[in-house]
């Protein structure tokens, strides 16, 4: 098998890792508040990834940049409560429709922040992810509710963490980045739930909260063994079957339908975000 096919593999398990992830969700969130589910997500991560940090000395516990680690995972934690609250409030295929923007505001927060500049493929992908989001959104036809504001401000924090992901790999290991993570985010959602209290799982749920532990840790790893395996422009396709999968399953586990407007803006999100990849990965 190549490196090729094993990278779109894995990218196939990052698709179904945070498919399985926004149904449990959906499925915990009537009883138990976003804190609750991170403080589970992180634990679980924890217990995961102690023996790889015990057997490389925990050596990743050292970070290079203490406060970047703090500004990213501060970003990524409110990205992730947003979606927590997004997913139990819109349509899953408009959540995952508006999350494709992710990667344009990205490159926009590259621009600004980061240096790099703003050419031909990022000018296409910055246009059609807007045009996109009016698509999806339809505004003056359509209601622009506080679920879908409160996905906009999460795909931005995901932009904004995802930039800062891109500046930590230079000083710090992926098993580094995954640990903080989990730590600090842990610490985080367990000051939250001091504040808001704690609901105590019932047997039924328990199935749901280990799918949200494993499946939050199970989606990084596999994105990143798919980067490390193969082009972006490759495996950057594959992502885009979360939302006919998602669309799928939503619809006959929630009775949920699709919107057409919002396949159409998702795609045009997608065909900006693949000609900027293609773009760049030919080089100047």
């Amino acid at each position: 098998m190549t490196p090729n096919v094993r990278g779109a593999l894995w990218m196939f398990g990052m698709v179904v890792s945070l498919s399985l992830l926004a149904i449990a969700a959906r499925e915990l969130g009537d009883r138990h508040n976003p804190m609750e589910l991170q403080v589970v997500r992180h634990g679980i991560s924890l217990l995961i990834l102690l023996p790889f940090m015990a057997r490389a000395g925990f050596r990743p516990m050292r970070t290079n940049n203490l406060k970047l680690q703090l500004f990213r995972n501060l970003s990524h934690f409110a990205a992730t409560i947003g979606w927590y609250a997004a997913v139990t409030m819109l349509p899953l295929a408009e959540v995952f429709a508006i999350e494709f923007t992710t990667p344009v505001w990205v490159a926009l927060l590259a621009v600004l922040f980061l240096g790099e500049k703003m050419n031909t493929g990022r000018v296409v992908a910055l246009g059609l992810g807007i045009a996109g989001i009016l698509v999806i959104l339809r505004p003056g036809f359509a209601e622009v509710g506080t679920g879908t504001w409160i996905m906009i401000g999460a795909a931005l924090g995901f932009a904004v963490a995802n930039a800062s992901t891109k500046r930590l790999t230079g000083t710090d290991s992926v098993l580094t980045v995954l640990f903080w993570m989990s730590a600090l985010q842990g610490t985080m959602a367990l000051v939250g739930v001091a504040s808001l209290g704690w609901t105590a799982p019932s047997g039924a749920e328990l199935p749901w909260l280990v799918i949200v532990g494993l499946m939050g840790l199970a989606a990084h790893f596999s994105l990143a063994k798919a980067l490390k395996l193969a082009d972006v422009s490759l495996v950057n396709p594959v992502d885009f079957l979360r939302l006919p999968l998602i669309a799928v399953v939503a619809f006959f586990a929630y009775g949920e339908s699709v919107h057409i407007l919002v396949l159409v803006g998702a795609a045009m999100i997608f065909a900006g975000n693949y000609f900027a990849i293609r773009r760049e990965s030919r080089g100047p």
